[in-house]
């Protein structure tokens, strides 16, 4: 294994979170300051559309139109061609708290996970379910009794989905019926002292996962053997993207704190990168 460093591409964000290599430059949630933001690999970004409501995972339909998670209001929100922004799907009733990451397959279906509970709040955790939303916006839940689901990947083949459980330190996997339901449910990797947040796939089947309590982004086999890490600048690191022309570019969201009012008041998030061998492969 290579302990490797990162470079800073990007600072002054509140959280960046959910990133995603999309059409030649990195998307990503800045969470904490409300706004869904996209960089070219130099670091320069801009402003794609505020989300009043916080946002996080994002994903395409095959059309071109940006799906974006809605926090704190449960809503899978739809960009249209003409700017504005609409309700894709109403998650309220099948979501019980905040929902969060997100990954959307070839179809144009989205996987949208939740907390589970008032994490702000202090509320005792508790599993929850995730829920698959069809490309036209009708939505139910797909898998239960899960432990925070948080990133989550979908295999380059299209049959099998990764959900990381923040708070099992597991990520779990299922097969994908052509309907889009989910079955056969089991443990990719165990890990032990790892939270498991934001990922991404590789193509040799490898998940790069982030670990938003020690700065590092693990890469892990089938089975949980870690067998790559990078680390960031910042104690936190939130999650993680394969993007670049080449997609050999591990992009890293890292912030010192996940809290709101901290985030905001700090505005010290950053987008940092390190390269890698294997390319990235697989949704997002």
């Amino acid at each position: 294994m290579t302990a490797r460093t990162t470079t800073v591409i990007l600072d002054g964000l509140a959280f960046p979170e959910g990133p995603r290599w999309h059409d030649g430059r990195l998307w990503f949630s800045d969470q904490h300051d409300t706004r869904v933001v996209a960089m070219k690999v130099d670091g320069a970004a801009e402003t794609i559309v505020e989300v009043p409501q916080q946002p996080s995972g994002l994903g395409w339909l095959p059309d071109g139109r940006l799906l974006v998670v809605s926090m704190l209001d449960r809503m899978l929100m739809r960009l249209e061609a003409d700017g504005g922004l609409v309700v894709h799907a109403d998650l309220s009733e099948l979501a019980p708290a905040s929902c969060n990451d997100m990954v959307v397959d070839a179809h144009g279906r989205a996987y949208v996970g939740n907390f589970g509970f008032d994490m702000y709040a202090g509320a005792k955790p508790r599993e929850t379910c995730l829920v698959a939303v069809e490309p036209d916006g009708r939505a139910h839940v797909v898998a239960e009794e899960l432990a925070f689901p948080n990133g989550s990947v979908i295999t380059a083949d299209g049959s099998t989905l990764l959900v990381g459980e923040s708070m099992a330190s597991r990520i779990s996997a299922f097969d994908i019926a052509p309907d889009g339901t989910l079955g056969n449910r089991r443990v990719w990797a165990q890990l032990e002292g790892a939270t498991v947040d934001g990922m991404c796939l590789d193509a040799e089947g490898a998940v790069w996962a982030a670990c938003p309590f020690s700065g590092r982004v693990l890469r892990i086999r089938e089975g949980g053997e870690v067998v790559d890490e990078v680390t960031g600048t910042h104690p936190g690191a939130f999650a993680c993207m394969l993007g670049g022309d080449d997609r050999r570019t591990l992009y890293v969201c890292t912030a010192p704190s996940h809290v709101p009012e901290e985030a905001r008041a700090a505005h010290a998030g950053r987008i940092e990168a390190a390269s890698v061998e294997v390319p990235g492969a697989g949704w997002p």
